[in-house]
């Protein structure tokens, strides 16, 4: 009698060794790995609507720090540190609600919109790979991108453990037709009013000659534009300078409290 109970305890033991302790995902072998095409023409450029107001774009907090979710747009470009997550997390739910393979070409990333394909290029021996993002992190200093362990096998990163990496957007996997959309439509799709909605102002001045030469000092610093906003109230004209191409309010504020503009105040352009 005792000796079929402890046999059974040790099968329990066992059987839930091998289960997940986050959500309620349970480890498991996958036979067929999901790869994802490096033509851009694979993917649709813009997201639809679903997707941009779907509950992974609402801003959330992890460890105290408040991120926001933003829309980015096919072929824009990124650079930074990648790392990779594997075994620990196989068979474990991801912030989707998929099940993570560490087998898949997929990735986590803290603020890009869930099904985007991206490719991920490793700086320092040029190999790259593309992934689909269905996970947010990595939440370790300034890293941006997380891997899964194939696609860190594809850009010969798995001994170092992290990269520097370039990421350029190539579009967004969608269910069913991922046809492309024309450029004239691309007008109307969510990420093109998103992307010019936030701005730092950058100087004001009475005098057009003052804005035009910071305009002009400053424009395409670091990837962003200035623009020249002429405010007349009737009463006092001036020439005020911004610096426009913010994603989100989060990028905007971490962008001037690093910069030279850290006492310069963030604007909206409706």
């Amino acid at each position: 009698m005792n000796k079929f109970f402890y046999l059974f305890l040790i099968f329990l033991t066992l059987f839930f060794a091998g289960c997940s302790t986050r959500g309620k995902g349970v480890y498991r072998t996958y036979s067929e790995p999901k790869t994802y095409s490096s033509n851009s023409s694979a993917h649709s450029q813009v997201m639809d609507r679903k997707s941009y107001s779907h509950p992974t774009m609402r801003p959330y907090v992890i460890r105290g720090i408040k991120y926001y979710p933003s829309v980015v747009a096919a072929g824009d470009n990124f650079d930074g540190i990648a790392s990779w997550y594997g075994p620990d997390f196989h068979g474990k739910l991801t912030s989707n609600g998929e099940t993570y393979n560490m087998h898949d070409m997929t990735a986590a990333h803290k603020t890009f919109p869930m099904n985007t394909i991206v490719k991920v290029t490793n700086v320092e021996n040029g190999q790259s790979t593309v992934v689909r993002v269905n996970d947010r992190g990595p939440f370790v200093g300034t890293r941006i991108i997380d891997l899964s362990n194939a696609a860190a096998h594809k850009i010969d990163m798995v001994k170092k453990g992290t990269a520097k990496v370039r990421l350029e957007v190539l579009g967004f996997q969608g269910k069913g037709s991922t046809k492309i959309h024309p450029t004239h439509k691309l007008k109307k799709t969510p990420h093109e009013s998103d992307i010019a909605d936030y701005a730092i102002q950058i100087g004001s001045f009475s005098r057009f000659e003052g804005a035009l030469s910071t305009q002009q000092k400053y424009d395409g610093q670091d990837g962003y534009k200035t623009v020249i906003k002429d405010i007349d109230n009737g009463k006092s004209r001036s020439f005020k300078v911004w610096l426009q191409g913010f994603r989100s309010e989060k990028e905007a504020r971490d962008y001037k409290a690093s910069s030279e503009f850290y006492s310069s105040f963030i604007v909206r352009d409706n």
